[in-house]
């Protein structure tokens, strides 16, 4: 009986943290509308609009017997005709949601969401150390979402103006998920004919903002 219930406690997650700014269920799904532009050099290049569909496809217990969540992401153009582009999975350790898209980990939030709070979001690469900070969300940021609790993730905050500009957060919605995320990493051009002059010489910039939530 002893070692019958200390399997059922690994199996099942502690949710009392706060894990609501993420629910994870089978069938929960959000759309974003999504702006990217793509920077190829100077004076070039291309911007789109279109939506993502992200869904909780299905779980399961990986090797060290933590709840995993593989979410479906589908593209469209017009939410009408959707086509799979990636599967990334979610799931909570240590009082963390981890995400991993593309074999890189993430750790995007931390369990409780306490102001101020700072913790390496990169901990799980190799290479990683990337401090992520918690922050006041400004209210009414998102239309539609007046109401939901916020918290912001400052990723990265930084444009030297001269060589780099680097800035990532995340908002997530308490009963909701991850409402907003903007990453704009360019690089300027640092020849000598064009240094300081914020002339872009690569990079991308991605706005998602999310419009629809529910589950099916």
């Amino acid at each position: 009986m002893l070692f019958v219930s200390c399997d059922q406690e690994k199996e099942t997650p502690n949710f009392d943290v706060d894990q609501d700014y993420q629910p994870l269920e089978i069938g929960n799904f959000w759309i974003y509308e999504v702006d990217e532009t793509i920077f190829f050099g100077e004076n070039d290049s291309e911007t789109d609009q279109f939506f993502y569909r992200d869904r909780v496809r299905t779980s399961f217990l990986n090797a060290e017997n933590e709840m995993t969540y593989i979410v479906q992401r589908s593209k469209s153009p017009n939410r009408q005709n959707w086509v799979t582009e990636l599967e990334y999975t979610l799931l909570f350790r240590d009082r963390s949601l981890l995400r991993t898209v593309n074999n890189t980990p993430i750790i995007p939030l931390v369990f409780p969401p306490t102001m101020g709070r700072i913790w390496n979001g990169k901990a799980y690469q190799a290479e990683g150390n990337d401090d992520f900070e918690l922050v006041e969300a400004e209210p009414g940021v998102i239309s539609g979402f007046e109401g939901v609790e916020l918290v912001r993730v400052n990723q990265e905050n930084l444009d030297d103006k001269i060589t780099t500009r680097d800035i990532r957060y995340e908002i997530f919605g308490k009963g909701v998920g991850l409402l907003e995320k903007y990453d704009e990493v360019i690089t300027y051009c640092s020849r000598n004919d064009c240094l300081g002059q914020e002339l872009i010489d690569g990079g991308s910039k991605t706005h998602l903002k999310l419009v629809e939530y529910g589950k099916d």
